[in-house]
């Protein structure tokens, strides 16, 4: 069997044993188009070719902006077997945040998705000239095809060995500018060893029967190329959801064995099953609320006893199976990262046959440092699992989680000052998360350190924990709890639109446009009781006493949400900065 030294070497390691005709498909158009293992490593190997024929080379860097399609696989494995690095765009950074990027990791040529994204990188680069064109994967007047590359490479008759031979382990792999919630992006260099050591570590995750996966999760963030990867080690064969939008008719078309997604994902889907539920009527709105119910004291499995094992086999019969069936009927397993997952979502998914493994890391850790599994007292409800052999945990004075071990990278690219304050005086890198191991070993997250803040009476507030309990709410699309230096914590809500104005409709409520409907008294009172319930298991310094109603959803594109969909809590706070004096100047 092949050695993994490098990422590359994935491509020789999927020969080695028999592979699947399908190796990677995607989406366009609504048709579907898939690669062989055959014609992947050719497009690779041309792709590679045609690159040094432009006179790329090793060490240089070259961008990629674009939506998750096989063309990123193809350019990726071309890139790194050539001793050059992928410097991964979102396509949703600003024009000012994609300027400083490419300037600063110095790209000598950007691979662009589409029309929509050439006319952004146009607009953003205005100012700097690159050593080479664009290169497309879609066709756009004007702008070469990524294919004259592959036509290129086809025709040359450079030997791709020595180049390959020339890479290292330790060699850079990526930079990824991380998004982060405040300030410039960082660059964060990765190398084949950080990666490889990561997706070989997780790789035990996925069981003999997971032969198939979607991907819809931006293949730009660490976690889910970090899983692609893993894919490719695995010889599971990737199917590409054409857009977020598609993504559930995708999963219908493919019936995957499963796929990485995030908390707010999982959190629309359980929505959807809730909103159906209540459609029904008589004994089968009550069937459903009784399974549901059940669903939600699931405990971890060799932890519930017989009688109730026996109800949730009758569940999942009578209405879980549903539930699979929307999900394309063959999951095996989820995994999810990027935010905290609500126990009461895993719990009933768990319950569902669905099983939804939680996972914790950071760009900086390539990314996994701990997560749940399917083993034999592999789960713990409420924890990001086990921490990964591989990598070494403590937990500092003051709680944070300090990590140390193969995957986590050196130290940001040109940033002395940042890099001297990401670690201890040990060589373990400071993470910024509060956290907890267990006895059994299981780490649990309490809040991002950065994020915690200590109120006039110099009690501090973890926001992340209050923010995970109200959000148990189908009628919470997102909220953000703040207080810093005030008397007491105080609440941002975005309500959840839909259900609000069903909920509405069925009170009576006269209806409004969002930005009336949430200042009726009848709806506030309803969101008070929301969080009155939340503050129920809440000391009470640590408790919401005041909250204010926002009339539109925060997004990636309106600049509250990072792409992985975390708050970008400044933005947010300057954003609103007058509706929460407004909710400071009475209480205080």
């Amino acid at each position: 069997m092949t050695a993994i030294k490098r990422v590359f070497d994935l491509l020789d390691h999927y020969q080695d044993q028999s592979a699947p005709s399908v190796m990677v498909a995607g989406k366009a158009e609504g048709k579907w188009i898939s690669y062989s293992p055959e014609l992947f490593f050719e497009i690779v190997h041309d792709l590679s070719k045609g690159l040094l024929e432009l006179g790329l080379k090793k060490g240089d860097r070259i961008a990629l902006i674009s939506a998750n399609r096989p063309e990123w696989n193809f350019v990726d494995f071309a890139v790194n077997q050539i001793g050059a690095a992928i410097v991964p765009l979102y396509p949703t950074l600003s024009d000012a945040d994609l300027h400083y990027i490419i300037e600063d990791a110095d790209v000598k040529l950007v691979f662009v998705g589409d029309q929509q994204l050439v006319n952004k990188i146009t607009v953003a680069m205005e100012e700097k000239k690159l050593e080479h064109p664009i290169y497309c994967f879609d066709r756009v007047a004007g702008e070469k095809s990524w294919k004259e590359l592959v036509d290129l490479g086809k025709a040359s008759s450079i030997s791709l060995d020595s180049y390959r031979n020339a890479v290292k382990e330790d060699d850079l792999l990526t930079l990824i500018y991380t998004s982060g919630t405040t300030g410039r992006p960082k660059g964060v260099p990765l190398s084949h060893k950080n990666l490889i050591s990561n997706f070989t570590n997780c790789a035990d995750l996925l069981p003999a029967n997971y032969k198939k996966a979607l991907s819809f999760l931006p293949l730009c963030h660490i976690f889910e190329r970090m899983v692609v990867y893993m894919y490719f080690y695995k010889r599971i064969s990737i199917y590409y959801a054409e857009n977020l939008d598609t993504v559930v008719a995708d999963i219908n078309e493919v019936h995957p064995n499963g796929f990485t997604t995030v908390p707010r994902v999982l959190e629309k889907v359980y929505d959807k099953i809730v909103e159906k539920g209540e459609a029904q009527k008589g004994w089968k709105k009550s069937l459903f609320f009784w399974a549901l119910a059940l669903g939600l004291t699931y405990r971890e499995p060799g932890r519930n006893n017989l009688w109730y094992r026996m109800k949730v086999s009758v569940a999942r019969v009578l209405i879980f199976k549903k539930w699979r069936a929307a999900l394309g009927g063959e999951i095996v397993v989820i995994i999810c990262g990027g935010a905290a997952l609500q126990q009461r979502l895993a719990r009933v998914f768990w319950a569902a046959g669905i099983p939804v493994l939680e996972g914790y890391g950071l760009t900086e850790t390539s990314p996994v440092i701990a997560v749940n599994n399917l083993e034999p007292n592999g789960l713990l409800f409420g924890s990001v699992g086990r921490v990964l052999k591989s990598v070494s945990v403590k937990i500092a004075e003051d709680g944070e989680i300090l990590c140390k071990g193969p995957s986590v990278f050196k130290g940001y690219y040109k940033n002395e000052k940042a890099t001297a304050e990401a670690f201890d005086k040990d060589g373990y890198f400071k993470t910024g998360d509060i956290g907890e191991l267990t006895d059994a070993g299981f780490l649990r997250i309490t809040d991002r350190k950065k994020e915690m803040f200590k109120t006039a009476g110099g009690k501090y507030v973890a926001p992340q924990v209050l923010e995970n309990k109200l959000m148990e709410s189908t009628f919470i699309a997102h909220v953000m709890v703040l207080g810093e230096g005030r008397k007491f914590p105080s609440a941002l809500i975005v309500p959840a639109f839909d259900e609000l104005q069903k909920w509405a409709k069925r009170k009576g409520v006269q209806m409004h446009e969002n930005e009336d409907l949430i200042h009726q008294q009848q709806v506030l009172d309803y969101y008070q009781r929301i969080v009155d319930q939340a503050n129920h298991d809440f000391g009470h310094w640590e408790q919401v006493k005041k909250f204010v109603l926002l009339p539109h959803e925060w997004s990636v594109a309106g600049g509250e949400l990072t792409p992985k969909l975390s708050l970008k809590r400044k933005v947010i706070a300057e954003k609103y900065q007058d509706r929460i004096d407004g909710m400071y100047e009475e209480g205080e």
